[in-house]
């Protein structure tokens, strides 16, 4: 499994960088909905026998991480006047070193962890914590609303990966359910994006200073 896995893990990783090292707010949803579908591969591919609810939870994936949500941020920039991530809180390139940094320590901290049999030596559990740490990164550094989206939508896509390493154990509801949490989340924030461009002309969450009782 590791053989076919492992190389679409890799492929999640650097799509973590790519979001971490891009301005474009285009650029950093489009790598958001590539890498929704290859959590959606994945799904699939981590099983030992292709049964029909891995199928269902790649399919649902795909369509929820891959296509809807990112249709959705695509019309919210096209509504607003911004196309870039103008003067985050913390650079690119400090960023890249950050997510570097991240990476490595979930290598070595998930090393440590008593993991299952099946799991020693697989890159799924640090390739979570990654994934995680990259969206918190994205999250707290970036001003602008919609980038934040991408970045928790990214630190869902650890969760995900993370839920993966549990497919024997996790119900098929509970599988659904994050992805229900996860569109019913990106939907409410849409709202709000929506109405602090409306409000104050940007998306800018430094703007939200101005607010007062």
């Amino acid at each position: 499994m590791s053989s076919t896995v492992d190389p679409i893990i890799v492929a999640v990783l650097g799509i973590n960088f790519l979001l971490l090292g891009t301005s474009r707010i285009s650029a950093a949803i489009n790598a958001s909905a590539v890498q929704g579908v290859v959590l959606g591969l994945l799904a699939v591919l981590v099983q030992h026998d292709l049964a029909l609810r891995p199928v269902l939870v790649g399919v649902a994936a795909v369509w929820l991480k891959g296509v809807l949500i990112p249709a959705m941020l695509r019309r919210a920039l096209r509504d607003v006047v911004i196309r870039r991530e103008v003067e985050p809180l913390i650079g690119y390139m400090p960023s890249l070193l950050i997510g570097a940094l991240a990476t490595g320590a979930a290598i070595l901290f998930a090393s440590a962890l008593p993991l299952a049999p099946e799991h020693v030596g697989s890159l799924l559990v640090p390739a979570s914590l990654a994934t995680v740490l990259t969206g918190f990164i994205i999250l707290t550094t970036r001003r602008k609303a919609i980038t934040q989206v991408v970045g928790y939508l990214v630190l869902e896509n650890g969760i995900f990966i993370m839920g993966l390493t549990l497919h024997q154990a996790m119900p098929f509801l509970v599988e659904v359910g994050v992805l229900l949490d996860l569109f019913v989340a990106i939907f409410v924030i849409g709202i709000v994006i929506n109405r602090i461009s409306r409000e104050f002309g940007s998306v800018d969450v430094s703007d939200l200073d101005r607010l007062r009782e």
